[in-house]
């Protein structure tokens, strides 16, 4: 009975670990998934750089919300410019609201005008599930040296209004000119909203 006991917990300490939420501060889980032009992708090549994950549904209004109004392209552009990686991840599976081919997720990258510097195909969900990612669009923050230095929300606005984007404290931007300018993420952790990522 004991060694049962011992095994159930065993077991459930594993089952915790497996899907135990990457620790801000802590190195950020490695990972490789390949782009929407077939390229493969290993968070290593861009030891050096700061990157962004940005859990992403094109079919989810709080999603819309962000594209609709031209914010998230234009926080991919202006942090791109500054030498940010900046990577979307899609982790719809086949048959799931969000899921395209690879040939739609390029034409609509050019519709919407992303400059997402490669967009990530994870139709098994296996990075969104090793990054414990809930919901569209939740963001993650990784710095030059590989550590995660943010993860949650977009902004502090739970809404799909894209009347509530002005005045909203932007907590990604924030924390990219904080990391950018070699400081502290002063808010290194929000409540992401949005859409349950459609595992």
């Amino acid at each position: 009975m004991k060694n049962l006991a011992a095994l159930t917990l065993s077991l459930a300490a594993g089952i915790t670990l497996a899907f135990a939420e990457p620790q801000v501060g802590q190195p950020a889980p490695a990972f490789t998934l390949t782009d929407s032009d077939g390229n493969p992708h290993n968070l290593s090549d861009f030891q050096g750089k700061v990157v962004v994950l940005e859990w992403l549904n094109h079919g989810c209004p709080f999603v819309v919300k962000h594209y609709e109004s031209g914010n998230m392209q234009k926080l991919q552009k202006d942090y791109t410019g500054k030498g940010v990686v900046w990577l979307s991840v899609v982790s719809s599976a086949p048959g799931k609201q969000g899921h395209m081919s690879p040939e739609d997720t390029n034409k609509t990258k050019t519709e919407k005008g992303s400059a997402a510097t490669a967009i990530l195909i994870d139709e098994d969900g296996t990075v969104g599930k090793l990054y414990n990612a809930q919901v569209t669009p939740e963001m993650f923050i990784i710095n030059s040296d590989g550590v995660l230095v943010y993860a949650g929300a977009i902004d502090d606005r739970k809404s799909t209004d894209t009347a509530d984007i002005a005045g909203a404290k932007n907590y990604v931007a924030q924390a990219l000119d904080e990391v950018l300018a070699g400081k502290p993420v002063s808010e290194a952790t929000s409540k992401a909203y949005g859409c349950s990522v459609k595992y």
